[in-house]
């Protein structure tokens, strides 16, 4: 096997990419700017909403009340702030050395809903549905237990017969604790003074049946306040069932939360007296949870159940010791408290939300990344120039990880500036290790989504999709199970399990934090924080970390499987250690022959044969000097919609020696751009074997990249394109492209040789070249490093003459050092470069040999051409037939008509006597002999072959 080249150092390479990664960042900082910009313009839309926020809450209805006046008789006003000041509401933010007291109140459904009888609760001791528009509805109490009539007894001793009296006496707070009072107010989760005592709604008396006078009002004085309290009347309702069961059934019928307005039946409560005697004191209570929080265990406000409890203490008392016999249950009151005042951090109740936005908006950014590289055929090319999957990988995450890192830097540090809390609170060394942790994981997690695209608008769209879904679900989903403390702990894990929701976790705990520090004045997260058993960033962090190392391997392996259209086997590794205990005389025994299913086709010509039987000989031998060598290689694309497999590649062998250029003619469709794809890598041979300097295609790729070197592409042909740094988004000028890669091998010369060195073009954006200097840029890319097989497509599509002729000269000189192969539709280039033709038609070599020969093979004759008057046509027809029997007619039109003359029945002198002669009885407007030309050829063989298959 011949030498090849040998790759650049591990270094060198990851230099050169490192070199066009950040002049890419340089060309695109207007793209960069756009990117941090969406961070900070969400940091600047929450100070925006804080500042309105803490507006709002800086008027003074909601902070504690204050006079000025002169308090020392000195003739100086001063400001004054307290309780005594204030207004009830005002009451709340002020410090509260000696809170007040207030009775103890039960929970009671409001009036519209009350338990009543509907095709929910279908219970005929239930009222009917009616006592709602009038008001009257009953308020019911279930129980239950062993002893029907005990639990009569003691749930009738719970209520008073009558309470008008004591309710008018003097003192009304009082009076309210020995009777059965309740409201359906809503409480809070710090109580001044209940809210039934300052809000407009009224307290209810339960009473065993509501007397005269239902409805009045009472003064009630708290501290320096006294205002109108209405009273009402409400009628208990005790209703037996046989079994807790069976309450438990009505109450999740009437339950408030998610039934519709008309099936609500509230319960003020219920019962289980269950082994309740006159000995023992049982009892189970249920109560009213309407203005618990979602999750079902964290109140809203404070419940109140203390005299629910009371209740049933003092009906068992008084069952035993009679009446009169009671526990008294006089108030309830908050504990003392500083002033305080009212504090909301929106950067952490939104937080979560926007932030989990901003930094998993990375993903598709980095996913595109990759997949444009893929979809242009960028990392192939790289591999084809020498780059190796090692400095490909290492630049390329430490390229990401560095844009993160600087993008997650800007996040935080603009977070910090403008004060919002749910940086400057939490510990920035807990920040720094999460966002470390994560930003490690999402770029692993990108290179493994990479290698299931090919197009770039499809994983943008979806790259976009998992930003916005993570963030809503999260929101919307996994937050709700997060704060449910009855959900499982182990399918919260799970659900970790997804970055997405990882991340949602760890800023979730952030916020958490930070709006505690911030309500209650103390700090945010510590790292000490981490034990704490509620605290979920500690498995946050070890889920990612496991993740990112899991995935980072997982995405390497993948991209050695699929990284190009040349699939590897998802075992390749072993086929690796395989090739490691060969010994260095073992790496040529691929081009032994492969026992590829030839089948000789009887059409097939003399010279396609003996270049089948020459690619058999060379199987044979354990060395050659043939640099390419294809024996049967067929390419089938599977057919879709019902059509049938197209054949792209029918079974080419061809051999090429070094310093020899070989041609490839064949109408558009024929299968040449199909064979290059597959001799670079870019797709996988359906059949058949070819070897590369001696090295197999499918499993030396990686090996024969150091000694290629292809110009591909075609900028005019719809569905191809070169493969340079072309997009607008890039805007790699031609000095950025190819110094990348001469940083990859080698030497400037070849810009100066196609005509790119000079002329002011070097900063001109790739992407704003003419089809001409793409073609030329490409072809000087492809020689860079002296590559020993160069494949080109089409070179010089779009040149003018000067430049066409000057890429000639660099390919004629580039030819004596290496094998090439060349496409072209142009036989004038194809006669000044190539030694060898071979002429492809619908995947099939219908010919082959140098230019000479085809043109002696194909095109033995003279082509005669004349233009008379119509009149004189049959006259040259018959000169014709005079010179050459054999003579046949190929075009005919107006008066000009043009004849094949072989050439072994007419002699040259001839044919200019009998035209001179021609000449004295007609006019000839035009005349000409002409020899054969490779056109003639290549439509000849075209035409022929294309019949043939029809025919077939």
């Amino acid at each position: 096997m011949a030498d090849s080249l040998e790759p650049a150092s591990f270094w060198t390479q990851a230099n050169a990419l490192l070199r066009k990664n950040l002049t890419f960042q340089k060309r695109n900082i207007k793209t960069n700017i756009r990117l941090i910009s969406f961070p900070f313009i969400l940091c600047l839309l929450l100070v925006l909403i804080q500042a309105l926020v803490n507006n709002e809450l800086d008027k003074p209805e909601n902070k504690c009340g204050c006079r000025t006046f002169d308090q020392n008789g000195d003739g100086v006003e001063e400001k004054v702030c307290g309780l005594e000041y204030s207004d009830l509401d005002q009451g709340t933010w002020c410090a509260i050395r000696n809170p007040p007291e207030w009775p103890p109140l039960l929970q009671v459904p409001a009036q519209e809903y009350r338990a009543v009888e509907s095709d929910v609760m279908q219970y005929a001791d239930f009222p009917y549905e009616s006592c709602r528009t009038t008001g009257s509805c009953p308020v019911t109490l279930l129980f239950t237990g062993n002893n029907q009539s005990l639990g009569e007894i003691l749930i009738g001793n719970m209520f008073t017969s009558s309470a008008s009296a004591t309710l008018n006496s003097s003192d009304v707070l009082v009076a309210l604790a020995l009777n059965v009072s309740g409201s359906h107010s809503m409480p809070q989760t710090s109580n001044f003074l209940d809210p039934a005592f300052y809000s407009d709604l009224p307290i209810y008396n339960l009473q065993r049946q509501c007397t005269q006078d239902p409805t009045f009002s009472v003064p009630i004085q708290i501290n320096s306040f006294e205002r109108q309290q209405e009273i009402r009347c409400a009628q208990g309702l005790p209703l037996w069932r046989n079994s807790s069961a069976e309450i438990n059934n009505v109450l999740y019928k009437g339950y408030r939360k998610g039934n519709p307005e008309r099936k609500i039946n509230e319960i003020l409560g219920a019962y289980d007296f269950s082994n309740t005697n006159a000995n023992n004191f049982n009892v189970s209570i249920w109560y009213n949870s309407t203005f618990k929080n979602d999750t079902g265990n964290v109140p809203i406000g404070l419940l109140r159940v203390p005299r629910s409890v009371n209740l049933a203490s003092n009906a068992y008392l008084e069952f035993l010791k009679g009446p009169g016999t009671k526990i008294q249950f006089e108030f309830v009151k908050e504990m003392p408290k500083p002033e305080n005042q009212l504090r909301l951090d929106f950067s952490s109740i939104l937080g979560t939300l926007f932030f989990t936005w901003v930094v998993i908006q990375l993903f598709p950014v980095i996913l595109t990344s990759l997949v444009y590289e893929k979809q242009q055929r960028l990392r192939i090319m790289m591999k084809m120039h020498g780059l190796g999957d090692g400095p490909y990988w290492l630049i390329s995450y430490a390229y990401f990880l560095v844009v993160s890192l600087v993008y997650m830097l800007c996040f935080v540090v603009f977070g910090s500036l403008v004060g919002l809390k749910f940086f400057t609170l939490n510990d920035y060394s807990i920040q720094f290790v999460f966002y470390l942790i994560y930003v490690n994981l999402q770029i692993a997690l990108a290179f493994l989504a990479a290698a299931m695209f090919s197009n770039v608008k499809t994983a943008t769209v979806i790259g976009y999709i998992c930003v916005f879904g993570t963030g809503l679900l999260g929101g919307f989903l996994f937050q709700f199970f997060v704060e449910d403390t009855s959900f499982p702990r182990g399918w919260i894990i799970v659900l970790e399990l997804y970055p997405g929701f990882s991340l949602y976790r760890g800023l979730y705990e952030f916020a958490q934090y930070s709006f505690n520090g911030n309500y209650l004045g103390t700090d945010g997260m510590k790292w000490s924080n981490l034990s704490d058993g509620k605290n979920g960033m500690k498995e946050v962090m070890i889920i990612m970390v496991v993740e990112w190392l899991l995935l980072l391997f997982v995405a390497y392996y993948v991209d050695q499987i699929a990284s190009s259209g040349n699939r590897k086997s998802p075992l390749y590794f072993l086929q690796n250690l395989r090739k490691k205990k060969r010994s260095a005389s073992m790496r040529v025994p691929s081009l032994q022959k492969q026992g590829s299913n030839k089948v000789l086709v009887d059409m097939e010509k003399p010279d396609v044969i003996q270049e089948r039987e020459k690619v058999e000989q060379l199987l044979l031998e354990p060395n050659t000097s043939h640099a390419i060598v294809c024996d049967n290689l067929k390419k089938v694309y599977p057919g879709k919609d019902g059509n049938p497999d197209k054949f792209a590649v029918k079974g080419l062998s061809l051999s090429l020696p070094r310093g020899e250029c070989f041609g490839m003619l064949g109408p558009n469709g024929a299968g040449k751009t199909s064979f290059i794809n597959m001799m670079i890598g870019l797709t996988k041979p359906s059949a058949g074997a070819a070897f590369v300097q001696g090295l197999d295609i499918q499993n030396h790729m990686d090996e024969i990249y150091t000694s290629m070197g292809p110009a591909l592409g075609d900028p005019y042909r719809k569905g191809t394109s070169l493969i340079l740094w072309q997009t607008q988004e890039s805007q790699r000028s031609r000095l950025d492209t190819s110094e990348f890669f001469i940083r990859l091998q080698a030497v400037e010369e070849s810009l100066k040789s196609v005509n790119l060195y000079n002329g002011g073009v070097g900063d001109k954006q790739a992407g704003k070249y003419s089809g001409g200097m793409k073609r030329r840029l490409s072809v000087a890319i492809s020689l860079i490093g002296d590559p020993k097989v160069v494949y080109m497509d089409e070179p010089s599509t779009g040149l003018d003459p000067a430049s066409r002729n000057s890429l000639w000269t660099v390919v004629k000189k580039a030819k004596k050092e290496r094998a090439i192969i060349l496409t072209t539709h142009s036989m004038e280039e194809a006669e000044v470069l190539c030694d060898r033709l071979g002429i492809f038609v619908d995947g099939s070599l219908q010919c082959i040999g140098n230019p000479k020969e085809l043109k002696a093979r194909y095109g033995g004759s003279y082509v005669f051409t004349m233009t008379t008057s119509s009149g004189h046509e049959q006259e040259v027809e018959s000169l014709v037939r005079r010179l050459s029997p054999s003579a046949n007619k190929i075009y005919h039109l107006s008066g000009t008509q043009k004849f094949e003359l072989p050439k072994h029945e007419v002699r040259i002198a001839d044919v200019f006597q009998a035209v001179q002669n021609a000449k004295s009885r007609f006019t000839v407007f035009a005349w000409g002999l002409a020899d054969t030309t490779l056109e003639d050829v290549f439509i000849k063989v075209a035409r022929g072959a294309q019949a043939f298959n029809v025919l077939s």
